[in-house]
């Protein structure tokens, strides 16, 4: 089973950005697609994006297109999540979440426990 940290959340100007981290253990990273999300309270669970085990692939919210950055270093167990031109909207609880496939998009069987980004206007 595999277990899931996310890192490197806090609290950021409006337009800023933040490097999220999320480490992998349990099973090999290596063989499956990885994907973030996030969620506000009260809010529905909101996918960002995710990129397949080889990193050749990659899909996006358009919420999030051409501002968040889904990346992978399969050496170090380690998905990131690049986060340019942040946005009030953009506060929520940011999670990392393991696919069942190297290419599964939609699918996902392990969580971690979330950082926190917020941003200020």
């Amino acid at each position: 089973q595999v277990q899931l940290v996310e890192s490197g959340g806090g609290l950021v100007q409006a337009g800023g950005s933040l490097r999220l981290s999320c480490v992998a253990s349990g099973r090999t990273f290596s063989y499956y697609a990885m994907a973030w999300f996030r969620q506000d309270p009260g809010k529905d669970l909101e996918f960002l994006g995710v990129i397949s085990c080889s990193s050749t692939r990659t899909l996006y919210a358009d919420s999030v297109k051409g501002r968040f950055t889904v990346s992978r270093d399969n050496t170090k167990n380690t998905l990131y999540l690049q986060m340019n031109s942040l946005k009030p909207e953009d506060t929520a609880v940011y999670y990392c979440a393991s696919g069942y496939g190297c290419n599964d998009f939609t699918n996902y069987g392990g969580w971690g426990q979330g950082t926190q980004v917020t941003v200020s206007s």
